[in-house]
């Protein structure tokens, strides 16, 4: 016989940053929450994908790396004591007379009014190019994110792909690496054209080898460790770039997983949501971030964190029915456990 599951109010799947702001906006409202995450720690894409790349439109930071930001989004959620199921992704959803059960793959079974969900791009994995032998190289030489920096410096590194990923951290290696080669099969990327500038920049400066117009062909190396990246152009010529790592930015395969098959409209793989509450089409759940659309959406950090505030509003009535709201702001209102100024 499994174990009841646990209770809460709110149960939120997603531990990211626009996540760990619904633990907040949830609180501040009354409401516990219960965290569900496929990956081992909060964060989400921020602290996967690229934990120390920096991020310049959150208000009041003109300047915060995406890990730091995670660390402050956890800090003020902590007051409201939120619950974390992480590492194993949520599998199931079923409805109760009293609202739903979120069930994961480890079993753990949670009993809660209503359901957020801010599951970023859903489940993601990166696009892989078409190499023979790649995979003894992965996690090795050929990674498809970058965790720590200094993890390059002094290396040969091949960067793959035109978009803001490979230019960003094309960028972000420059003084890191001994040298930086970038990979693309046209002379124009699609990245920011500030950031695009400065790419040429250092370029025209030979800080950085911009390797044009050519794509990957083949890998070099023994035991899983790199020793050459094979591009090749249009007319077959090919080239061998000396090098012991690889970073393949061609973007991330998403799809939405389990959340699929719970009956919630769809387009694109985004879940369609009412802007002004940002409920799904399935009662009592509701979605919020990146994976959340409507007319109009800007997927931004700060449009999720808007949205967060408003879905936690829109459950409020579900979780306290037949009591009034009184809203109050954080300034007067204050936090759990502290003590007025």
């Amino acid at each position: 016989m499994r174990n009841a599951p646990d209770i809460c109010d709110v149960a939120i799947i997603g531990a990211g940053p626009i996540g760990l702001f619904a633990v907040f906006e949830c609180g501040m409202l009354d409401m516990g929450c219960h965290v569900f995450d496929a990956l081992p720690a909060v964060g989400g894409q921020c602290a996967a994908l690229y934990p120390e790349k920096p991020i310049f439109d959150i208000p009041g930071y003109p300047r915060i790396d995406a890990a730091d930001l995670v660390e402050r989004l956890a800090e003020q959620a902590a007051p409201f004591e939120p619950v974390y199921h992480l590492g194993h992704a949520v599998t199931r959803l079923s409805e109760t007379p009293d609202g739903f059960v979120v069930e994961n793959l480890a079993g753990q079974r949670v009993a809660a009014r209503a359901v957020i969900i801010a599951a970023g791009a859903g489940a993601f994995g990166p696009n892989r190019p078409p190499l023979a032998g790649l995979e003894a190289f992965e996690a090795r030489s050929v990674f498809y994110m970058v965790r720590r920096r200094e993890d390059f410096r002094g290396r040969r590194v091949v960067i793959a792909g035109g978009g803001d990923s490979a230019v960003d951290w094309a960028l972000a290696l420059a003084d890191i690496a001994e040298r930086i080669m970038v990979v693309h099969r046209r002379a124009r990327f699609r990245a920011a054209p500030q950031s695009a500038a400065r790419l040429q920049q250092l370029a025209d400066e030979g800080r950085i080898e911009l390797v044009i117009p050519y794509q990957l062909h083949g890998i070099e190396g023994e035991n899983g460790e790199l020793s050459a990246v094979i591009v090749d152009d249009l007319a077959g010529g090919t080239r061998r770039l000396e090098a012991d790592r690889l970073l393949p930015f061609f973007g991330l395969a998403t799809d939405l997983g389990a959340l699929a098959g719970w009956g919630l409209r769809s387009e694109h793989n985004h879940l369609v949501v009412d802007p002004a509450s940002c409920a799904t089409s399935r009662p009592g759940v509701y979605a919020i971030g990146d994976i959340a659309t409507y007319p109009g959406k800007l997927k931004l950090i700060l449009s999720g964190f808007a949205e967060a505030a408003m879905a936690a509003h829109a459950i409020h009535p579900l979780t306290h029915p037949g009591e009034a709201l009184h809203f109050e702001y954080s300034t007067t209102k204050g936090l759990p456990g502290a003590t007025a100024a």
